[in-house]
């Protein structure tokens, strides 16, 4: 038993640690790895914004290509920008050595965020950045405080600021409604996350599309083959169903004359 409740608790480090780590509720994102269009945006995301300090190096541009849809010549001429042939991996330009001078700390590989941060972490990160005069880049984060990252989504999402705006009264983890109108109950809250208008190329919704997007594309590179471990996860069930009938038959067959 001791054993056992060991086993749990170490089980449950991770989780402690991500939730000591964000100050923020995480949002709940719905992601499906089987958009294309979607993975296709978000691949776009990634090139164009991230992997100038990030890689992806246990992905192939080839594979990626392939498995999103994308013809050879179209994934070289929009999303390769280092030089590197179709077959390569998808690394960056920046040394180590230079990105630990210029950041602190070289900034990590994404290949395999999604699965070690989750979905939910990594879209709350992405939209939690929010202008802070006291860090060295002039932004802090919601979700991860006092991180070492520029706001590299800032020309898209607009500036955000600490700010006042109503929020649903929420108690005992449940939202409140008026009990006659069933109208949300809102106050007003200083401590909020809110866009200066007129700052960003996107408006709300479209960036949290585009956000989605690329949390999409870095949950398919974190497991390209999910998408096979649930076909032949459902292969496997149908076939233990099948057999399940004859085996109990069997079981029938040679208990029959057991008393």
């Amino acid at each position: 038993m001791k054993k056992l409740f060991v086993a749990l608790m170490l089980a449950a480090l991770p989780l402690l640690s991500f939730a000591a780590e964000h100050g923020a509720e995480l949002e709940s994102v719905d992601i499906d790895v089987s958009d294309k269009a979607a993975m296709q945006d978000g691949l776009r995301t990634f090139t164009n914004y991230c992997m100038g300090c990030h890689s992806a190096k246990f992905q192939r541009y080839e594979r990626v290509a392939d498995d999103l849809g994308i013809p050879h010549d179209v994934m070289l001429s929009h999303a390769v920008f280092t030089g590197a042939k179709i077959g390569d991996h998808m690394n960056i330009g920046m040394q180590p050595a230079d990105a630990k001078a210029w950041f602190g700390a070289a900034p990590p590989d994404l290949t395999l965020v999604a699965r070690v941060r989750g979905t939910d972490w990594l879209y709350g990160y992405l939209k939690s950045f929010y202008e802070d005069p006291t860090r060295p880049y002039g932004v802090n984060n919601k979700v991860f405080p006092n991180v070492g990252m520029p706001n590299v989504l800032v020309g898209l999402q607009g500036r955000q600021v600490v700010g006042c705006k109503q929020v649903q009264v929420v108690e005992d983890g449940k939202k409140q409604y008026d009990p006659l109108t069933g109208t949300p109950l809102t106050h007003e809250a200083c401590d909020q996350l809110t866009i200066v208008p007129k700052t960003g190329a996107l408006n709300e919704e479209q960036f949290d599309e585009k956000v989605k997007n690329l949390v999409t594309f870095l949950a398919y590179s974190a497991n390209p083959v999910k998408l096979q471990h649930q076909r032949i996860g459902t292969y496997v069930l149908l076939y233990l169903a099948f057999f399940f009938v004859f085996a109990y038959l069997l079981k029938r067959e040679y208990w029959k004359d057991v008393h």
